[in-house]
């Protein structure tokens, strides 16, 4: 803690919005702040030779124990008064630590936002060291948030609403193999409103992206839907060009 002034990039962060998708849910992994009641996006500090790409990534995989994550910087954050400098001060007197007013950690600090997408159950939540659990919540059952997290969280989702059509938001949210239902609620809960079932089913399948399985969804009371994939490669040259039509 004492050297991270040597260490680190001076007055720069980033915070990570983790996106999953579970029982028709999306979901954010959030960190519980030690001495205090709020949750936090996990973040951390920049190495002055690491590029912020490799930051994120380190991150994220301490959090997660993914490596091969899709990763997206969408917004900086720069407001003077966003850092919580009674916080970390209080943090440090806690580890026994005298901080001077010009301590590193009570600078101003511009946090730079990525936002990730993960398969859920590829997962392990894992706490860092300024936490004691580390959990996935609904999305929309999220409380109060540290500092600023709130907007950051906000913005990451604008940004995955507007990028639904340009990033591999499904493949990289869902299983291999899903239903048509399943996809379907996945858009509803990123856009935040009801689709109608028979336009999406049509839409989609005119995009070519999808591959329909012999296999179906077991289990339910209603008959059994079919299962999909994706077909990346045709997924990727349709996102190269966009998929057409606003949502």
């Amino acid at each position: 803690m004492e050297k991270g002034g040597k260490l680190f990039h001076p007055g720069l962060s980033l915070d990570c919005v983790i996106f999953g998708f579970h029982d028709n849910q999306l979901k954010v992994l959030l960190l519980k702040m030690e001495h205090t009641d709020h949750w936090a996006l996990p973040g951390g500090f920049v190495y002055k030779d690491e590029t912020l790409e490799a930051a994120a990534t380190r991150v994220l995989q301490e959090r997660t124990g993914i490596n091969d994550i899709f990763l997206q910087q969408f917004h900086v954050f720069g407001d003077p008064a966003r850092s919580d400098r009674k916080y970390h001060s209080n943090r440090l007197k806690k580890l026994g630590i005298e901080a001077e007013k010009d301590h590193w950690l009570l600078n101003r600090f511009i946090t730079v936002g990525f936002y990730a997408l993960v398969e859920f159950s590829h997962v392990t939540p894992t706490p860092d060291n300024t936490s004691v659990a580390c959990e996935w919540q609904h999305l929309h059952n999220i409380g109060n948030l540290f500092m600023d997290h709130r907007q950051i969280l906000d913005k990451a989702l604008e940004t995955l609403r507007q990028q639904l059509n340009y990033q591999p938001i499904g493949y990289k949210l869902l299983p291999d193999k899903f239903t048509m239902p399943e996809l379907q609620t996945l858009y509803e809960t990123i856009l935040g409103k009801k689709l109608d079932r028979r336009n999406f089913q049509r839409r989609m399948n005119s995009y070519g992206i999808l591959r329909r399985l012999k296999e179906t969804r077991k289990g339910g009371a209603h008959k059994a839907p079919y299962l999909y994939s994706f077909n990346l490669r045709k997924y990727q040259q349709a996102l190269l060009e966009g998929l057409q039509g606003g949502w």
